[in-house]
């Protein structure tokens, strides 16, 4: 039985957005990962969708100062990466480590 993730934290949509897109460029850049990608092929895909995700987070992040909302609540954002396999993906982006010798 797999575990019950804990709930999402209370978000704006603006703050939904922006997590969702930052994700999505997180995957993209761990398929781009050059000390991790199998194949040119689909590297060069996540990096034509590269444009289209930082868009979308431009957007959020427009949002969210039209709004007046001039702050990161970082807390509620951590908590959010935290359910969403934020500290995962993100590792993805960076070389490997190499195993001991």
């Amino acid at each position: 039985m797999v575990p019950e993730l804990p709930p999402l934290p209370a978000l704006t949509r603006a703050e939904g957005e922006l997590i969702d897109a930052y994700l999505a460029i997180v995957d993209l850049l761990g398929r781009i990962n050059p000390a991790r990608a199998t194949d040119t092929y689909s590297g060069l895909r996540a990096a034509q969708a590269l444009v289209g995700r930082a868009t979308e987070l431009r957007d959020a992040l427009t949002l969210m100062h039209t709004r007046g909302e001039s702050e990161m609540h970082t807390t509620t954002l951590r908590r959010a990466l935290e359910v969403l396999d934020g500290e995962r993906r993100t590792r993805l982006v960076t070389p490997p480590q190499e195993p001991p010798r």
